[in-house]
Order: C-alpha cells, then sequence, then structure tokens
C-alpha cells in the first residue's frame, strides 16, 4: 500500500512574529516565549533534568514528543542535558504529520539566537520529506533523534521502544483531535516504562478522562504565561487500562527490545566487509568494546573490494516492503556518508534508464504515484535524461539526485576509524567453530584455540556464516558471483560521463583513472576467475546505456587484457537483508502457532548478512538497527520492515511448509 504523500506544513506569522498554522489556525507556540514554555511545561513537567542525574550511565533516557513542529522541544531538551552533564544517551523521538520544509525550519530556528549552535546542526540533518522514520545522530552519538513522518496514530503503531517521559504536544484538541484521540493515546501509553511521566500543556475534559481510563495518575500544575493550568502524571501500573481504550498489541519480542538488551557491553563480530565494520561503528559509539575478526590481512577485500558501490534505492510501484525498506536504508547511507571523514565517494547523482517503453511507462507512474520530493527522486523524459547526461540513450528514467558511486573500502576504514579503540581488530584469523560458555558466545580457530568469548555475537561474514550455523537453519543465501570490468580512461573517445548511468548493469564516472562496468550475476558461483565472457556481457551493458558509444572506444583485440575483480556477494531467496537475532530450533508443529513475534531466540547470536548487490545502501541503517536491538532502543525501523529482514523469516516458513506437507501424508 502506498503511504499518503507528506503535505509539508506552510508557516506562516502573527502580528507578533508568533509562527502560526493556517491549515489548523492554531500557533506554535506561546507568544510569551517558546523556550520558557518548553522549560516550564515539558522539561520541569516531567522533572527533568534532575532525572537525567540519576539515571545508570551505561542506560539511555528516552522522549516521545506527539508534535515536532519547530524542533523546540528537541533543542531545548537537548541544551539541557548538555548543560546538565547527563550521563548515558538522550534518544529522542519526534512526530510530526507537516514537517516544515528545509528553508522554513532554517528561518524559523533563526529567531532563537541562543539555540543556534544546535539548531544549525539540525538544519543540516533535517531529512528530506519523505513519510517514515528518519535517524538522525549528534553530540557523537550521544544524543539521537528518531523522527516520524506522517500520520501519528499509524507511525506511532509501527514503533518499537519504552519511553521514560511524553511530551503530549501539538495543535489544540479542538482544532486538531487526531492528536489527541483515544487510540493514539493508547498506543502512547502501551509504549511507556512502568516509571514514565507525561507533560502537556492541554488540561481538556476529553484528554484527561481518556489518560484517567489508560491508567496515568494525573495533576494540575500551573500552566505557562496565560495558561492557568497544565497537566503532568505518571503511570498507574495497578490500574489496568479500560479495555475500550487498549490499542492492539504488538509484541516487542522478535525486535530484540525486550530481550536482547544487556548490561555487558561487549560483542565479537565476524568480518570486516561493509556489514562487519558498520556494524562495529555502530556498538562503538554507544560504548561498546568489539572484537572483530576478519580472515583476510585487511578490511574490505571480498566483494566490499570493489572500487566503486553504487548508491540509489529501489524503486516499487506499490510501495512494497523491499521499496520502503530500501528507501530507509537510502537516505540513512546518504547522511552516514555526509558525516563521516576520509569516504571516497560523489554525490554525483544516479539515471536508472528504463529497459524499454513499457518500463518507461512504470516509472513515471510510480514517481507520479508517491509524489517524492524532487531532492528523492523524478522521472526524466528521454529528452531530459539526454540533456542531464550529455549523450544520446535509449529511454528516460530516474533521478536520484542524491545518489552516486563510494569507494566501499574507504567506507569501511572511515567507520573503524570512527570506532577507534573500542574496536579490536584481529586480522588473518579465521573462525571456524562457534561455541555456547554459559552466558557467552566463544570463536575458536582452526587450531582449536579459543580467541574471544562475549555475551554477544554478530556474524557479518557473508556466505561464510553458513559454515559457522547449524546446518538445519535455513537462511536461505546463495552465493552471487559478480564481475566488474575497468576501462581507463585513456581509451580512446571514452564518453564524458559525470553521473552514474545504471540499466541492468551500471557504468561510473570516471574515478582515479577508471570507468567502472559492471556487474555479472551468476548464481551459486564461487569461483574468482576474471572470464572474457563476463567482459563482453559488461560491455553490452555498456552498450545498453549509451547507444553507439562502444564502437567509438579502441579496445583491445583480446577482451582477456581489460582489467576487473570478482566478487562474490551473499543473497537471500526474496533479495532482502537478515539482519537480527537467529532463531532457535523449533518443530514444524511450533511453527503453524508461532508468528515472527513468538519466534524463541538464540540469545546473543545475531546476523547481518544477505547484502547481495546493496551493501552501500543496507549496511548502515541495518547496522543501526542490531546495535538498537542490543542496547533496547527505540528502533529506527517501522516494525513490519524490522520483520521483513528478520533472519527468522525462512525458517519459520520452511517448518509450516514441513507441517503441511506431513499432514497430507
Amino acid at each position: 500500500m502506498i503511504q499518503p504523500p507528506l503535505v509539508p506544513a506552510e508557516l506562516a506569522l502573527t502580528a507578533d512574529g508568533t509562527p502560526f498554522a493556517p491549515a489548523y489556525a492554531d500557533v506554535y507556540h506561546s507568544a510569551a516565549g517558546a523556550l520558557e514554555q518548553a522549560r516550564h511545561v515539558f522539561l520541569a513537567g516531567n522533572d527533568l533534568p534532575a532525572r537525567w542525574r540519576q539515571a545508570d550511565a551505561s542506560a539511555g533516557f528516552v522522549i516521545i514528543e506527539t508534535g515536532f513542529g519547530l524542533g523546540l522541544n528537541f533543542l531545548v531538551t537537548w541544551q539541557a542535558w548538555q548543560m546538565a552533564g547527563a550521563p548515558g544517551f538522550l534518544h529522542y523521538v519526534g512526530v510530526e504529520k507537516h514537517p516544515l520544509r528545509h528553508d522554513d525550519l532554517a528561518r524559523a530556528l533563526a529567531r532563537f539566537p541562543e539555540l543556534e549552535a544546535l539548531s544549525a546542526q539540525l538544519v543540516r540533518q533535517w531529512p528530506l520529506l519523505v513519510p517514515g522514520f528518519h535517524r538522525l545522530h549528534f553530540a557523537a552519538g550521544r544524543v539521537s533523534l528518531t523522527l516520524l513522518f506522517g500520520e501519528a496514530e499509524e507511525q506511532l503503531a509501527r514503533l518499537a521502544a519504552r519511553y521514560d517521559a511524553l511530551y503530549l504536544d501539538g495543535f489544540a484538541p479542538a482544532r486538531n483531535p487526531a492528536m489527541w484521540s483515544p487510540t493514539l493515546l493508547a498506543t502512547l501509553t502501551r509504549l511507556a516504562r512502568t516509571t514514565a511521566t507525561l507533560a502537556t500543556w492541554s488540561v481538556a475534559g476529553e484528554v484527561r478522562r481518556t489518560l484517567e481510563h489508560l491508567g496515568w495518575r494525573l495533576e494540575r500544575r500551573p500552566g505557562f504565561a496565560s495558561k492557568r493550568e497544565m497537566l503532568i502524571a505518571c503511570r498507574h501500573p495497578a490500574v489496568s487500562p479500560a479495555p475500550s481504550f487498549c490499542a492492539p498489541e504488538k509484541p516487542l519480542a522478535a525486535t530484540g527490545l525486550a530481550t536482547q538488551h544487556t548490561a555487558q557491553h561487549r560483542a565479537i563480530v565476524i568480518g570486516a566487509g561493509l556489514a562487519g565494520t558498520a556494524v562495529c561503528e555502530c556498538l562503538a559509539r554507544r560504548g561498546w568494546q568489539i572484537e572483530l575478526f576478519e580472515r583476510h590481512s585487511k578490511p574490505a577485500q571480498e566483494a566490499s573490494g570493489n572500487p566503486a558501490g553504487i548508491v540509489l534505492p529501489l524503486m516499487t510501484r506499490d510501495d512494497a516492503l523491499a521499496g520502503r525498506l530500501s528507501r530507509a536504508c537510502y537516505l540513512h547511507a546518504l547522511r552516514r556518508l555526509a558525516e563521516l571523514a576520509e569516504v571516497r565517494w560523489a554525490s554525483c547523482g544516479v539515471v536508472q534508464i528504463a529497459l524499454d517503453a513499457a518500463h518507461e511507462r512504470l516509472q513515471r507512474d510510480t514517481v507520479e504515484a508517491h509524489a517524492f520530493p524532487a531532492g528523492f527522486a523524478s522521472f526524466l523524459s528521454r529528452k531530459d535524461a539526454e540533456a542531464l547526461v550529455g549523450q544520446p540513450l535509449a529511454h528516460g528514467g530516474w533521478w536520484f539526485p542524491g545518489g552516486g558511486w563510494v569507494a566501499p573500502a574507504s567506507f569501511c576504514a572511515a567507520l573503524l576509524a570512527a570506532a577507534g579503540n573500542r574496536v579490536v581488530p584481529h586480522y588473518d584469523s579465521e573462525i571456524v567453530r562457534l561455541e555456547r560458555l554459559g552466558t557467552d558466545w566463544a570463536v575458536f580457530d582452526a587450531t582449536g584455540r579459543q580467541r574471544a568469548r562475549a555475551p554477544h555475537l554478530i556474524l557479518a561474514n557473508a556466505m561464510a556464516a553458513s559454515r559457522l550455523l547449524p546446518a538445519d537453519l535455513t537462511l536461505s543465501l546463495m552465493p552471487i558471483r559478480g564481475q566488474v570490468t575497468y576501462l581507463p580512461t585513456t581509451r580512446r573517445t571514452l564518453p564524458a560521463l559525470h553521473h552514474v548511468l545504471c540499466r541492468k548493469g551500471y557504468l561510473t564516472p570516471p574515478a582515479a583513472g577508471t570507468v567502472c562496468v559492471g556487474a555479472s550475476f551468476d548464481r551459486n558461483d564461487e569461483r574468482l576467475d576474471l572470464r572474457v565472457a563476463d567482459h563482453r556481457d559488461n560491455l553490452a551493458q555498456f552498450e545498453a546505456l549509451l547507444p553507439g558509444a562502444l564502437a567509438q572506444i579502441e579496445l583491445p583485440a583480446d577482451l582477456g587484457q581489460l582489467g576487473g575483480r570478482v566478487g562474490i556477494r551473499s543473497a537471500t531467496g526474496d533479495r532482502l537483508p537478515l539482519a537480527g537475532t537467529v532463531p532457535a530450533p523449533i518443530t514444524p508443529h511450533q511453527a503453524t502457532r508461532l508468528t515472527l513475534d513468538g519466534v524463541p531466540r538464540e540469545t546473543g547470536l545475531h546476523v547481518l548478512l544477505g547484502l547481495g548487490a546493496r551493501g552501500m545502501v543496507w549496511a548502515p541503517l541495518l547496522a543501526e538497527l542490531l546495535a538498537s536491538q542490543l542496547a533496547g532502543e527505540p528502533l529506527p525501523l517501522e516494525h513490519e520492515l524490522v520483520a521483513a529482514a528478520d533472519p527468522a523469516r525462512f525458517q519459520l516458513r520452511r517448518l509450516r511448509r514441513e507441517h503441511e506437507a506431513r499432514k497430507k501424508v
């Protein structure tokens, strides 16, 4: 189902300069002072910053705000957290149906010079206005902001989180009743810790009655400025919510939020490619200690060692799970690339050329149906695409202006550099066996020597993971051989190219004296030899991308003289990655009674595998997901997308099929 496009907020000003929303005929904050209102209502109302000083330094404090608006409550909270020298991590979740355009946000926040140092960072990272979850990091990772763009009821129902404080904000209940509905408040109550508090400026009777029915113990306090009263509340665990107010339960066990959190922040990661280094950086940012094992002499020596990885999303007309997950991962990858130093990459834009006229119509229809912002994706006619590329093309196609190419090895190196000494690498160290020892996992090399043990073990070593996991565990992993062909830019009349072109294959702009053309796609083939036949196929893809250009290039008579590289990618049967905790053994009969939420797990054993040809897109956000699961934080993805990447999905399907087959015997 296609999510409705976001409608950006239209920002106006009242006569006294207060930001005003014409659609709701209401102001964003009190005319008496936005920052003072935030401190009085939301900080003091939730006993902050006093509660931060008493918090466990290894834990995170989670706040949810309904109605993110201008972001002032977040910025004031971040400022107070910083000034208090609070320990641990601050996780802030903000929901917004009508987010501001980037330039409107910048203008609105410019009115608050006191917050300039913080607001500039928010403006710099402000996401494209695309529905769904967007995870941003500040203060060297100690402050995270998860923005949920869309209808509050829908977005919060998809959130896996447990919060400590709730900022009930938004336009007045009379003007925007959806933001105060019983269903929404019930969903928020379900996400609350037993020690959670809330604060709101509203004392509307319907809001009070709903909160009381849901088991909140209310207290009226003096309001801010001309507002006579406000509400604060804490949970009243002895009171069960009235059935009519209960939101549908969505168990959190499968997300790892409920079961995988541990006080021992130590982990082992196997594999130093894109997946493994991304996991290392995400855990190190949270203060974890990691031992990294890699069988090669340095990182990124297998599929992650290709000279160029293409960064673009997967587009689907019906907004299927693959398209939604890819979109979220793509946008997150672009943010991480912009944040990390020393990554060799170019945000030069990607043109995905249609396969034929029918595909061209599908591309146009997809963009029109989703109404994405132009900064994310647009459709170019053949004429417009040719004008952009500067070369004749067979068809028009999608244009992704933020996409481009990355040298994956440089990304891996930047991730490890960011992780610093929290990661201890062990190169030339192949792990051949895993063993559960008490509450730890231990890893052993070929000599039988135990190399390390820790409460958490993450397999991020592509196809090699299959040799470490139980033979009866179905992950549906398969090797995909991919050969890239190198064309030196000294080749006579090689077309000038400033953007990545892709169709069935891809073509990069010149980098370090080479143009990359690729890549072959051979299932269940793990041989690493360069093949003339694959060079020939790659050159055919070059011709399909730039009709007539191949004839103008001086090529060697023996294509075996061309350079290239072979990488073995791991992919799954449904072409979606695997990210999460490994399932524990169950019987076929048990499988018929379980959903993914209820599948038992091998505590502490996790995977990030099956990234296929989209490792640069999948790895950063799925590593963030896995780290959030292990740390017990709000998850950066909707629960449907977490389930789409769940490593238990193939095992559950296989066991159900076995059960049905036995019934027929």
